[in-house]
């Protein structure tokens, strides 16, 4: 008899994190081996369950999900990832399958796709949506629109991070000792965002990236 599946969650909603594990283990070909709520204890469990795949979440408490989905690829090869978050795939989901992630979904299709999209990357497939998997197929043939692309996606990933810890209320200072670089460097980071979202003012930067943060989407205006 094939063992199940083992899968080790990774997310901060203690609610949402019990739902996904009722879910799994629903589930007679799969089964839940452990969780985490922060990237050093999921680091831990993962190095200590060997798990066959790791749902992981985006937003963590005082951490960034893109470093622990880049950490799992390069580090277990034998794990697979999938992103299960908030934000806009449209912006996040490009960036997490060339991390390496084998699949992405929204939290609010999460309850009718988890299971299906669990047994497609087991069988070696990637999991996506439509939407995303035709942009993906599109840039295979064609330039993107320059016109067509949000400001946000123009971010480098360290851009996008720290556009995150903006949003989450995160101070400069706060920021530096989170990500081990100089304020100086921070300040550098936040007019780059400025200049590439085409905002002047502090305060427009912050209230954009709270919404951001709220809403998984670029805020208006």
């Amino acid at each position: 008899m094939t063992p199940p599946v083992r899968i080790f969650i990774v997310e901060d909603h203690p609610i949402f994190r019990m739902g996904m594990t009722e879910l799994i283990n629903r589930e007679t070909d799969m089964t839940v081996c452990g969780d985490a709520d922060n990237v050093p204890d999921a680091r831990e469990g993962i190095a200590d369950q060997k798990p066959d795949l790791v749902v992981v979440d985006l937003s963590l408490k005082q951490s960034n999900g893109m470093d622990l989905v880049r950490e799992i690829c390069e580090e277990y090869e034998d794990t697979a990832c999938l992103v299960l978050t908030m934000h806009d795939e449209s912006l996040h989901a490009d960036r997490c399958i060339k991390a390496g992630a084998r699949g992405y979904i929204m939290k609010e299709e999460a309850s009718k796709s988890v299971i299906s999209a669990i047994r497609e990357i087991m069988a070696g497939n990637l999991y996506v949506s439509r939407s995303v998997m035709s942009r993906m197929l599109d840039r295979l043939h064609k330039k993107p629109d320059p016109a067509e692309l949000s400001p946000i996606s123009s971010l480098t990933d360290r851009e996008m991070e720290i556009f995150q810890y903006i949003g989450e209320g995160c101070a400069t200072g706060e920021i530096a000792k989170q990500l081990n670089i100089s304020v100086k460097t921070i300040g550098t980071y936040r007019e780059r965002i400025k200049e590439k979202l085409g905002i002047r003012q502090n305060g427009k930067l912050v209230r954009h990236a709270v919404i951001w943060v709220e809403t998984g989407r670029t805020a208006a205006g």
